[in-house]
């Protein structure tokens, strides 16, 4: 099979894998360990394991990313990513008289 075969089926697990199903499953198992280990009903070490495994899914395509830069930069006829010119902030304005307490409220003849 070609790259472009693959690419569909690869898409389909990816979608599933971060996907909307994926995060719920994440969100049910994150509360499940939270409620369990406040009961004292799980060990420490396995509700670790749990929030690492969700933190490793959703972060799969940034660790990738990650990995690849090497590769990516050995590759000759690979761009390299523009970068914007550095917008510098505006100038500072001149300083106004500001008085907390000008205009407070006093009855005449005070």
């Amino acid at each position: 099979m070609n790259a472009t075969g693959l690419s569909g089926p690869i898409q389909w697990v990816e979608g599933l894998m971060l996907g909307s199903l994926a995060t719920i499953a994440a969100t049910l198992s994150v509360a499940i360990v939270g409620f369990l280990l406040l009961e004292g009903r799980l060990d420490w070490r396995r509700g670790v394991r749990t929030i690492v495994g969700c933190f490793l899914i959703f972060g799969a395509p940034v660790i990738a990313a990650g990995l690849l830069v090497p590769v990516n930069a050995a590759a000759p006829n690979v761009s390299s990513p523009t970068v914007e010119a550095e917008v510098r902030p505006p100038p500072p304005r001149a300083p106004q008289q500001y008085d907390p307490y000008a205009g407070a409220a006093l009855p005449p003849g005070w």
